[in-house]
């Protein structure tokens, strides 16, 4: 079988060099277009103004146009009277200026005097109103620079200075071709094994936004001829090709072959996570690069390396983003084998920003969706503790993260639901949310990482909920409770309940495959008390430690068949199409530092949760009493 390690493990910099050496010098294509045409266009060549903007000399008011030497006397006490003709012409703005004229008086510094007659009270000084010929732009005035993305405002400033046709750099064609036995299109009636192609449709979004313009091909199978075929065609029809996934050392991963036979591979693996078994390479002096098939693995080989390339045949070079420093909450480690790229969600609380890591797998599309900046640890560190201050390279704009509530705490669909309403009712208002549990949002509170945070902790002794445990862990801080719903929890199971699970002690037989909820969470305290009032041992649960992170990944374990049950909220069943067995009511609460209960945002939140919209979200969801929604329970100062 074609099996092989990797060929290299150069780090990014050096093997893009190398890369961008080994292309040789980009001389990109031109064309001429008509300059309406030319927005977000490349210029190959400086712009120089052909004609004067304005043309002539002109009108900057409506009025008349005067000799400023008939109105040398002109005072309040001493009115000059002008007649039309001899003294002065009327005109409107932009009307061209007659020689024998040298300055414009405003219509309302006029006074009707008779007949094609005006009087005037003030002077007027030379070119006063007068738009002197080429006071915006004069002839060959360079008007934008050679390797200028053209915007809107440059269009109309062309069209001005006379230029109604612009050389610009050529769109670069990039050809996108999916792989992958297993690879099907969106749509596709799914069966075990299949995964949809996203990624292409991806990519041709990325090179759409850098410039160029995507063919994705059709998906070609882990066939070593067809993907040849596929390689040859896209050389032939495009500049620049991509081609994802088989880019690997696994028994089907042809890419590399393809490339080493039709030209030349020159790298293969370079040394960043996610991302490591990129391959470039170079076929008919065509660069071509493979892209692995993890979606993150994929998102960062095209934003490091490819965006690169599509920009140089373009004429341009990428830009570094905005960065800004921020407090990371949790311990990162990394290996001293790679550059490593750590999606992050920032927020902006007490004055500071804070980067919480994401989920770290390069198949986590989710943590793409979700991050809103990148952390960037280089391969001579082996890790970054909890409280560092770092640098993350933006993907949020700054004024988006320091408009946006953050909630570290609990899951709950709801949580979702009202993120989605505060931003339709205030537009510049955003909320983000972390699913960590009950304890850990807590703890958020306590360091300082979060707004606010839903909790819904039973205390096993008293039977009470949250408040002992703001007690436990905020002591000393002014923590307001705000009741957000009381909610049912109980067992999700599959569609008619074929186990005949109905209480706690079913969760021991050996036919019942359970899934539960992480650490610290609610749910899974609520799980432990009622194990520990019945005296069952958690080892006699199969799955007891097989974690998810919300109510949703529980309800989906279960419907797919990869467990029989899970403790959960109604909502989630129901959204899953499971059925439900109630356990218990629980108080799903907010704590909230008092010092944020003034501010603008946590006002909306809150009138948005006792909003009628949202109730009526509820009630769809079921499961749910808002009695007492957006009232303050407790407060301690």
């Amino acid at each position: 079988m074609m099996q092989k390690v990797y060929l290299s493990n150069y780090e990014l910099d050096e093997a893009i060099k190398m890369y961008f050496e080994k292309l040789g010098e980009f001389n990109p294509q031109t064309e001429k277009i008509r300059t309406w045409d030319a927005n977000g266009r490349v210029t190959a060549s400086a712009v120089f103004a052909a004609i004067s903007s304005p043309h002539y000399n002109s009108s900057a008011m409506d009025g008349i146009a005067a000799k400023s030497e008939r109105t040398a006397s002109a005072s309040d006490r001493n009115h000059v009277i002008l007649t039309e003709g001899e003294d002065y012409v009327v005109v409107d703005t932009g009307d061209p200026i007659p020689r024998e004229f040298d300055c414009v008086i405003m219509i309302e510094d006029l006074i009707k005097a008779g007949e094609n007659k005006f009087e005037i009270y003030q002077s007027a000084v030379p070119w006063q109103n007068i738009r002197p010929l080429g006071e915006d732009i004069v002839e060959n005035q360079l008007i934008v620079p050679s390797r200028h993305k053209i915007r809107p405002v440059d269009i109309g400033a062309l069209i001005a200075g006379g230029i109604n046709e612009v050389e610009v750099f050529k769109r670069p064609r990039v050809g996108i071709i999916p792989t992958g036995t297993e690879i099907v299109e969106p749509g596709t009636e799914l069966k075990v094994g299949d995964i949809i192609d996203f990624n292409s449709r991806t990519f041709s979004a990325q090179v759409s936004d850098w410039g160029s313009i995507p063919t994705r091909y059709p998906i070609v199978k882990d066939d070593y001829g067809k993907i040849k075929a596929a390689v040859q065609k896209a050389i032939e029809e495009n500049d620049i090709v991509l081609i994802n996934a088989g880019s690997s050392a696994g028994r089907e991963d042809f890419t590399s072959y393809v490339i080493g036979e039709l030209g030349n591979l020159i790298i293969h693996g370079v040394a960043i996570k996610p991302g490591k078994p990129v391959m470039m390479g170079v076929i008919n002096n065509k660069p071509i690069i493979g892209i692995p098939g993890y979606p993150v693995s994929a998102y960062f080989v095209m934003e490091e390396i490819a965006r690169k390339l599509v920009l140089a045949y373009q004429g341009l070079e990428a830009e570094e983003p905005a960065k800004v420093k921020a407090f990371i909450t949790r311990r990162c480690m990394s290996s001293l084998k790679y550059l490593e790229f750590v999606r992050v969600k920032l927020g902006y609380v007490a004055g500071r920003y804070i980067a919480t890591p994401l989920t770290r797998g390069a198949g986590a599309t989710m943590s793409l969706v979700n991050a809103d900046g990148v952390l960037e640890i280089d391969q001579s560190i082996e890790g970054i503790e909890a409280g560092t201050e770092v640098e993350i390279k933006l993907l949020t704009p700054e004024e988006k993260i320091k408009n946006t509530l953050i909630s570290i705490g609990s899951h709950d669909p709801i949580i979702d639901i009202a993120a989605d309403l505060i931003h339709g009712r205030n537009r510049k208002f955003f909320l983000s949310s972390a699913n960590v549990g009950s304890t850990g949002g807590l703890m958020a509170l306590k360091t300082g990482e979060t707004h606010m945070a839903p909790t819904h902790l039973l205390d096993m002794e008293s039977g009470e909920y949250n408040l002992s445990y703001l007690k436990k862990y905020l002591p000393g801080k002014s923590i307001c409770l705000v009741k957000c719903v009381n909610r049912i929890q109980g067992f999700m199971v599959k569609k008619g309940n074929p186990k005949n699970i109905t209480k706690f002690e079913d969760l021991t037989r050996e036919d019942v495959k359970f899934v539960n909820r992480q650490r610290g969470s609610g749910t899974r305290l609520l799980l432990d008390y009622n194990l520990n009032k019945l005296k069952i041992e958690t080892g006699k649960i199969n799955g007891y430690y097989r974690e998810e992170f919300t109510h949703l990944a529980v309800a989906a374990a279960v419907e797919s068949g990869d467990a029989d049950a899970g403790l959960g909220v109604y909502s989630a069943a129901a959204m899953m199409g499971l059925d439900f067995i109630p356990v218990c009511n629980e108080e799903y609460d907010l704590a909230i530092p008092e010092e944020y209960m003034e501010t603008e945002i946590v006002k909306e939140f809150i009138e948005t949760i006792k909003s009628q919209e949202f109730k009526n979200k509820l009630d769809e969801l079921g499961g749910y009493d808002y009695t007492n929604t957006g009232r303050t329970i407790y407060q301690r100062s």
